[in-house]
């Protein structure tokens, strides 16, 4: 019962839209928090809350490079987080939807 309750917890946190888009563009790299910030209109400390989640889970792993913290996928042991995944559209998709591009993206 305790996996069970484990994957719906999970599954929960997937149901958050700003989440799941986080997540769908670590499927293609990793990304720096400075990054998520500009991609989505949001502060800093809103975003790390938002991985800092996801890291308690142990859905996403940090990486400290200097002054900035990058943040790729960890679900190796999740396939029911990569099934979902895997249905969701590509990072140029959601980043064209969030009228961004990769180009215009810079941490300073």
């Amino acid at each position: 019962m305790e996996e069970l309750s484990n994957i719906a917890d999970n599954l929960k946190l997937l149901g958050d839209k700003t989440r799941l888009a986080i997540l769908t563009l670590l499927k293609e790299r990793e990304w720096c928090v400075c990054e998520f910030v500009e991609i989505f209109d949001m502060s800093q400390p809103a975003i790390s809350q938002h991985l800092r989640k996801l890291k308690a889970q142990g859905i996403v792993k940090e990486n400290k490079r200097g002054q900035w913290v990058y943040y790729s996928l960890h679900i190796e042991d999740k396939s029911y987080i990569q099934a979902v995944l895997d249905q969701m559209p590509d990072s140029k998709t959601i980043l064209s939807q969030l009228n961004k591009t990769q180009t215009n993206i810079v941490c300073e």
